[in-house]
């Protein structure tokens, strides 16, 4: 059972104390019907209890908060009374008391029966309870409903252990449970305790702000590259800065690994934009850790929040999102945005959502686009495309999905499912007479070295061969990996397959890189043709990329030809094939046997 004292003007409690006090009513749990949260706590109480031969414990903290025990087991809770001023006495004196017979102690004539016996406790006996750094937070009281003839040396030592065993307990459970150990600040189960706080004393809303460091691949790079000490000191300096422009009385805490958090006074109800760019601008100025200089990339969200919002919401992960978004613009700072929060969620639920599709036979389905020869007007290629088809959502675009399934870590495993399923259904074409390649996307993430076996290891299992398939990569994905990309590229056309060079003319067209690639095509990207109809400008970069690549030995191959004026314009430019909805649009793999028997090929070059 807990009780509280009442004020006694002759009783000195600090700012110190009057944190411990928090701090250790935390710790020791709140109310003893829920139970301690200091591990071990109520064995101490046990043992101490046998070994002295006491029915009666209390814990009884500096501010004159108690916890009552009987017989080993905590006694229930009921209203705050007062506690006597012996009781207080005992919980701010650095001596232990012992009181053998309380009956010959005139200091015991008006105490009331402690909470669970009947008649008046006969034998006390008191021993601070201390941090690990001496400071006291109250004592540790044994009491028994009759007289003792002594409290022998090795009783007292149990007495003395068990409070030692007390106070570390109490302080390892505040300071793992409230504070970060390398800033030292306080941390998310304070936050919450605090935010709490903030509501019950009466404030209708509550601004609440988060500091995101770093975007988690590049703090892991400082990691990397400099060691744990070094990101250490980074985010004890940016605490110190934070500390340096909240305002006085507020605290920061350390809400994540590289994350600070802190709820503003109510008179910053409004967001204030002038202080919010002096925090940014005070963030990306660069730090000095350990005698190295680093620049970050900070980002500040900012929620108002009320206190029914609280109630089984997580304000931080609402700030988060605003962090997030921060840190990705140029300001560095946004305030919570809730739909921005709401795609965040579906984003979520739609990776969750792709993972299971990809186990399953009936969601996922590959679309199949022709590609002529403008030599010759008939079919020689289709590209697969992978189609989403959720049961409650409807179609979902490979614009959205892809993105996601990159950002997720699964399109290994999406890319895997177009290959099977792709050479499956080229094998079956091939049977039925059409030589006719199959071209398929590969993300950057892809391109690795078990590339190589898993592209060789499918074309041997549907029995196709390797010179019938052409993996199609963005011009960024090759640009981008250098020497390790042409090792990879290399290992694929010696397998004899084609490579493309997808969207070309949307990355870094770097020209000294790309005579180096052993690509094998180039696709002039679609937003260039389309626009050739009405921009003499597109036409003549179609024109001049389709040159250039023909010169440099790449078979050319151009996207988006949607009417037939594009058609016959690409026709008389030096380009190999092309592809678009005037030649057909995207078939089901059903539709492809049936189209390529009355496609009777598209106008070419030899009747022109």
């Amino acid at each position: 059972m807990r009780t509280t004292a009442g004020d006694n003007p002759g009783q000195h409690t600090g700012g110190h104390s009057d944190a411990w006090e928090t701090a250790v009513q935390t710790s020791v749990g709140g109310a003893p019907s829920e139970g301690f949260a200091v591990p071990g706590f109520d064995a101490v109480v046990r043992l101490v209890s046998r070994s002295l031969n006491v029915p009666l414990v209390a814990l009884v903290l500096h501010g004159g908060t108690a916890y009552w025990f009987a017989n080993g087991s905590a006694l229930p809770s009921h209203e705050p009374r007062m506690l006597h001023p012996l009781y207080m006495e005992a919980a701010r004196s650095l001596d232990p008391l012992v009181v053998l017979d309380t009956q010959s102690d005139p200091r015991f004539t008006d105490v009331a029966p402690a909470p669970g016996a009947n008649s008046p406790i006969r034998f006390f006996a008191s021993e601070p309870v201390c941090t690990l750094t001496g400071q006291q937070i109250g004592a540790l009281c044994v009491m028994d409903l009759a007289p003792h003839a002594e409290l022998s040396e090795h009783e007292h030592t149990s007495l003395r252990d068990a409070a030692s065993l007390i106070g570390a307990g109490v302080v390892l459970r505040s300071y793992l449970g409230r504070t970060d150990p390398i800033t030292q600040l306080p941390h998310r189960y304070a936050f919450f305790d605090d935010l709490r706080r903030h509501f019950q004393e009466g404030s209708p809303l509550a601004w609440v702000i988060a500091i995101d460091v770093a975007p988690v691949q590049r703090f892991n790079a400082f990691i990397r590259a400099m060691g744990h000490a070094y990101a250490d000191e980074l985010m004890r300096a940016v605490a110190q800065r934070t500390l340096a422009w909240i305002p006085p009385e507020t605290r920061l805490y350390q809400v994540g690994a590289t994350r600070f958090a802190a709820v503003l006074p109510d008179r910053h109800l409004e967001a204030d934009a002038t202080r919010l760019d002096e925090l940014v601008a005070r963030l990306r100025q660069p730090f000095d850790c350990l005698g190295i200089p680093l620049t970050i990339q900070p980002g500040v969200g900012l929620l108002k929040i009320g206190e029914s919002e609280l109630r089984g919401g997580d304000p931080l992960r609402l700030v988060m999102n605003a962090s997030y978004a921060a840190q990705h613009s140029v300001r560095g700072w946004a305030v919570y945005d809730r739909r921005q929060d709401e795609l965040h969620r579906q984003e979520f639920f739609l990776v969750t959502e792709l993972a299971a599709a990809l186990t399953d036979r009936t969601e996922l389905d590959l679309h199949y686009q022709p590609r002529v020869d403008l030599d010759s007007g008939r079919c020689v290629a289709l590209e697969a495309l992978a189609r989403w088809h959720h049961p409650t959502l409807g179609l979902i675009p490979p614009s959205r999905f892809i993105g996601l399934a990159e950002r997720a870590g699964l399109m290994r495993s999406l890319t895997q499912w177009v290959l099977e399923h792709g050479v499956a259904e080229l094998a079956h074409w091939r049977r039925k007479g059409h030589d006719i390649k199959l071209s398929f996307n590969v993300s950057s993430t892809d391109l690795g070295a078990d590339l190589v076996n898993r592209v060789r290891q499918v074309a041997e299992r549907h029995k196709v061969g390797l010179d019938s398939l052409e993996l199609e990569f963005t011009e960024n994905t090759l640009m981008e990996h250098s020497a390790t990309t042409r090792r990879h590229l290399t290992a694929i056309r010696q397998l004899g397959a084609g490579i493309a060079i997808d969207d070309f003319g949307t990355g870094y067209s770097n020209l000294a890189a790309l005579r180096q690639m052993p690509a094998t095509s180039l696709k002039i990207d679609q937003s260039f043709v389309r626009g050739m109809g009405t921009s003499r400008h597109d036409e003549a970069i179609v024109r001049s990329v389709a040159d250039l690549a023909r010169s440099m030995g790449f078979r050319v191959v151009v996207e988006g030809v949607e009417t037939h004026h594009l058609y016959d314009s690409v026709l008389a430019m030096a380009c190999d094939e092309a592809q678009g909805f005037h030649i057909a649009r995207p078939l089901p793999g059903a539709d492809v046997l049936p189209w390529l028997a009355t496609h009777r090929g598209m106008p070419s070059r030899r009747v022109v």
